[in-house]
């Protein structure tokens, strides 16, 4: 086959891959659209049930593997989908065909729309904000700056003078910051641009650059590095993208957009010579960029995004590695790029081998139909082996969240029975018996020793009382971790992206014990966790505490999120020795068995 018919084909692939990612972004907005209908409704006080109905039909749509369209393609009802009814069957094919929904619109004129928006404020859920509302007129951010400040929150019922200290902090908090998406968020947006970019004839590469491709949890906006010569046909293809609201700015080489998302994307075209040199610069961190540029002026070099200059003479710049072979350093993988210890590493031969998504060899966090998830564990084993997987921990929630649809002991005992049915015919994949259990307000667990002893893997997690001094906080988990039966300790600092911010705890003392007790942190890869931070994987690696990288998936489709863990893991400079789950089951079995061993209490 000749090299032309091959790119020909290379380019209707991608054409392929950027229509069904642009699609996809459908599910997006039917997710935001119930998300904001389920808002509305709990605000004016409507069903839990049918508020929960809109909440699980949002995240079921948002998380779905494949394009909702797909299922109307084919001929199979919508109703087939987990927790979709013919009413939501109805609205979905209406937000399909109007791009809107008419029930949100009268929702909304019956809702001022800045009320909705309170509920952005960290501390405050729907029942704070209907309270705000009907108490004090309080219908925008604005006014509840000004109701704070005054001191008017503080006597309403439910509030106190502590949470309108709180009110007060993250809204100067969220003033100072500028509107970021989470990554998995970002990806649905940025993905299906870079394949319809690469689907351009003129095009030879896309990368994607900036803080999405340092897989920071969060992303400002997208920068792209096109390579092509023509760049004329790159900006008249990205002025007919679809999904564009406005072309802010354009040239002969850079272009910057809004999305209909509102998400700002920068667009930089260079040739083939340059295009090492440009992803180095636009990838960043700018922080980096600086130490780099530092180190060439030293060598009496000129680094910038068109290359390597000695005088006026270009010596390097068509790849990234060329550029940091001009510094006398290896290529440094774009997560270490912080300006946190990277070059001098680099230098000294010490960077990290980091971990890859191919080095893990099971999860040890996953739900099923037994609390909250939507798969059965059967359906969850053979979705996480057809990923490469050799073993997976059931482990669903404990008795006490009962929103969560928690399991009891003997529940758990017919799960465990079901377990071991399971394993007697998966060939060649193990499943393990598990629970996620809830730390209580003193430290004791949710379900007695003599259940927890009966298990493969116990995952401890605090799950209320977030708001406990930093003090009582940290006395609460060093009590868990004491248990001899605990394995794991879940997502450590409670952090949910955008809407709650970690608790305030000492996680060196939790390091240490850890250590101590054997206990392996959790680094949930779930996009609206992602916790460990980077810093604190860093942390737990010079501390000696290993890492389990879950996906804390609640269906089959949500293993894909093992890719953000494995990204938020090699910021942290984590290897594969590292992380307890790139182990063979045997060497797991193992580690987890050493604190129940060590201690019986």
């Amino acid at each position: 086959m000749d090299m032309d018919h091959r790119a020909a084909e290379r380019r209707h692939a991608a054409a392929v891959d950027g229509r069904a990612a642009i699609m996809a972004a459908v599910n997006t907005t039917i997710a935001a659209i119930f998300d904001e209908i389920a808002d509305l409704l709990e605000i004016q006080g409507a069903n839990p049930f049918r508020v929960r109905a809109y909440r699980n039909a949002a995240s079921t749509i948002g998380d779905l593997g494949s394009d909702v369209r797909t299922f109307i393609q084919r001929g199979m009802p919508l109703t087939d989908i987990p927790g979709i009814g013919e009413d939501l069957a109805h609205k979905i094919r209406e937000i399909i065909d109007t791009g809107g929904c008419e029930f949100l619109r009268r929702l909304e004129q019956e809702v001022p729309p800045g009320v909705a928006r309170l509920l952005k404020v960290p501390g405050l859920g729907p029942k704070r904000v209907k309270t705000l509302w009907h108490e004090l007129d309080i219908s925008s951010v604005e006014l509840l700056l000004r109701a704070a400040q005054a001191q008017r929150i503080r006597n309403l019922p439910g509030f106190g003078e502590k949470t309108e200290h709180k009110i007060l902090e993250a809204l100067q908090r969220i003033s100072g910051e500028e509107r970021r998406l989470e990554l998995a968020l970002a990806t649905q947006y940025a993905e299906p641009l870079a394949a319809y970019l690469r689907a351009l004839p003129a095009v030879q590469s896309v990368e994607i650059a900036g803080s999405y491709r340092r897989m920071r949890e969060t992303v400002g906006d997208i920068d792209m590095v096109v390579i092509a010569d023509d760049h004329a046909q790159v900006m008249d293809g990205l002025a007919r993208y679809p999904g564009v609201r406005e072309v802010a700015a354009s040239g002969t080489t850079r272009a910057t957009m809004l999305l209909d998302s509102g998400l700002q994307v920068d667009v930089r075209v260079v040739p083939h010579a340059s295009s090492g040199a440009a992803l180095v610069y636009f990838t960043g961190s700018k922080a980096h960029n600086i130490a780099i540029r530092r180190l060439g002026l030293e060598r009496g070099l000129k680094i910038n995004e068109y290359g390597v200059f000695r005088d006026e003479v270009q010596i390097a710049g068509e790849t990234e590695e060329s550029v940091y072979a001009a510094l006398d350093l290896p290529w440094i993988p774009p997560e270490l790029r912080e300006d946190r210890g990277e070059i001098e590493a680099a230098r000294a031969g010490r960077l990290p081998e980091l971990i890859t998504l191919a080095d893990l060899r099971g999860d040890l966090h996953v739900r099923t139909t037994a609390s909250d998830g939507q798969h059965g564990a059967e359906e969850m084993a053979h979705a996480a082996r057809a990923r490469g997987l050799e073993y997976l921990a059931i482990t669903d929630r404990s008795q006490r969240l009962g929103g969560a649809n928690g399991v009891d002991a003997a529940r758990l005992a017919r799960q465990s029975d079901e377990i071991d049915r399971l394993n007697a015919r998966l060939s060649g994949f193990t499943l393990l018996k598990g629970i996620e259990v809830d730390i209580l307000d003193d430290g004791s667990l949710d379900l007695p020793d003599a259940v927890l002893s009966r298990l493969d893997i116990v995952i401890a997690a605090v799950h209320s009382r977030f708001d406990l001094p930093r003090a009582r906080q940290t006395r609460r988990i060093l009590h868990a971790l004491d248990n001899p039966h605990v394995h794991v300790l879940a997502h450590p600092l409670g952090q949910l992206i955008g809407e709650r911010e970690t608790y305030d705890v000492d996680m060196q003392k939790i390091m240490r014990k850890a250590r101590q007790r054997g206990v392996a942190l959790e680094l949930s890869a779930h996009p609206g966790r992602l916790d460990l931070s980077d810093a604190h994987c860093r942390m737990a690696k010079d501390e000696g505490v290993l890492v389990a990288i879950d996906s804390d998936a609640h269906a089959t489709f949500e293993f894909d999120m093992l890719r953000l863990g494995i990204g938020q893991a090699r910021r942290g400079w984590l290897e594969r020795d590292d992380v307890l789950n790139t182990r063979p089951l045997t060497q797991s079995r193992a580690l987890l068995r050493r604190a129940p061993r060590r201690d019986k209490r």
